[in-house]
């Protein structure tokens, strides 16, 4: 389902003022994923309030942890059809979720949040979780 792009404008905004890089076609999420070292955070944002209410919020608090990926994109879910399934093509082993999001490291998935895993959640709690994966992903030394 298409939404007004004026609804959505703000559910975007909350992202790109964090500095998350918009993909808005296929050809843009391969450019920024395939053959990409380092690490890689994908967030598939949506307008379903019971989880990507959260989710936003969440994002904003991790991203300002000390650790964090060295890039942050973001797909809409519903509006950014083309650019959505590609990078869900990414998301090797993981059905078609949204809201959800993604972190790489060298090309490789190495963790996922389900919309399961954010429905219900707390802000703190969902950034909780992506500060421990940021930690244990991001940076010159991993663990």
């Amino acid at each position: 389902m298409m939404y007004d792009e004026r609804m959505i404008a703000p559910m975007r905004a909350e992202l790109t003022r964090l500095g998350v890089q918009e993909l808005r076609t296929a050809d843009a999420v391969d450019a920024a994923l395939k053959g990409a070292s380092g690490t890689q955070f994908v967030i598939v944002n949506s307008v379903c309030g019971c989880a990507a209410r959260n989710l936003r919020p969440a994002v904003a608090i991790a991203l300002g942890h000390a650790t964090t990926p060295d890039a942050s994109f973001t797909v809409f879910a519903g509006n950014d059809v083309d650019a959505t399934r590609q990078a869900r093509g990414y998301f090797t082993g993981y059905a078609p979720s949204s809201p959800s999001m993604a972190l790489f490291r060298d090309g490789k998935l190495v963790h996922m949040v389900e919309r399961w895993q954010i429905e219900g959640r707390s802000v703190e709690s969902i950034a909780a979780d992506l500060t421990s994966a940021f930690d244990r992903h991001c940076g010159a030394t991993v663990g």
